[in-house]
């Protein structure tokens, strides 16, 4: 799809079962309706699992890296879909990568950033990348690693991260809003994390917003149901409620990162004053 003069992929790794405690299963191939997202009432849910591709120019910009099941050597999953034979789809090697936005650090969005290669090294995934943290985000998930962490869903797994931080791959962003490229630009908005953020883009006087788990899919548009897996509920609600008219208003593109369907479209309202998404027409 277009913004302006960007162009935007959705690199879907596919539908996955997340369970209460934290660990992830392939999700079984019979299909179902776009349920509730992560919000994890029972004792786990289906959800998506969509890296984003943004294309600016000669930059190649990628928001959050996904599960990356089958990168590591010897792995046994070298058959499901990861960000790397998603990117080659589009012609594109992770090398060809030249930024990495992290919206925050639990494990369904940021394992992929690196894998460990035949010597048992870690590497970056994406080696000629930066990738874009922020500060709050990277000194909470340290405060939790000899801590039992208390939300259900995904947590922090940081030991190849302690590689990418070492070695310069990281940059860790300290203000509330950074521009990263023109009009690509990362804006704190806490809630979900302590330091998560959130992507606006804008071209040509036409915008988007990824929103990262603040509104992990098309499902949460009329209704809040995260909160117990937001570590700041409230802050959370307030963020999501302001952006989503925000969005509305700019007639923006919104893009979902646990959608299994409806992965992006535009808001429009309908007789009952509820956000409906609407679809993007191709072309």
């Amino acid at each position: 799809m277009k913004v302006g003069s960007l162009n935007i992929e959705i690199l879907s790794e596919g539908r996955f079962e997340m369970f209460r405690d934290g660990h992830i299963n392939r999700a079984p191939e019979e299909d179902s309706p776009e349920s509730n997202g992560p919000e994890i009432d029972t004792q786990s849910s289906i959800v998506g699992i969509n890296p984003i591709l943004v294309q600016q120019n000669s930059k190649n910009i990628l928001l959050d890296t996904g599960l990356g099941w089958g990168l590591d050597a010897g792995s046994d999953n070298k058959h499901v879909s990861n960000v790397r034979t998603n990117l080659s789809i589009f012609g594109l090697e992770p090398a060809d990568i030249t930024h990495v936005i992290l919206s925050h650090l639990h494990y369904d969005h940021a394992a992929g950033c690196s894998y460990s290669d035949n010597e048992s090294k870690t590497r970056p995934t994406f080696p000629n990348a930066t990738y874009y943290l922020h500060q709050k985000e990277w000194e909470y998930a340290l405060s939790q690693v000899k801590t039992s962490f208390d939300k259900p869903g995904a947590g922090y797994q940081l030991d190849d991260l302690y590689r990418l931080i070492a070695d310069g791959h990281i940059t860790l962003l300290r203000d509330d809003q950074t521009e990263i490229t023109e009009g690509i630009s990362t804006i704190l908005s806490g809630g979900h994390t302590a330091g998560h953020q959130i992507v606006h883009m804008k071209s040509n006087d036409e915008s988007a917003y990824y929103l990262s788990d603040l509104l992990p899919s098309s499902s949460h548009l009329n209704h809040y149901s995260m909160r117990g897996l937001d570590l700041y509920p409230l802050e959370a609600k307030k963020q999501k409620v302001q952006l989503l008219n925000k969005a509305y208003e700019e007639q923006a593109i919104l893009l979902f990162y646990h959608s299994k369907h409806s992965q992006s479209g535009r808001l429009i309202k309908d007789d009952d004053k509820q956000f409906v998404l609407a679809d993007i027409p191709q072309g």
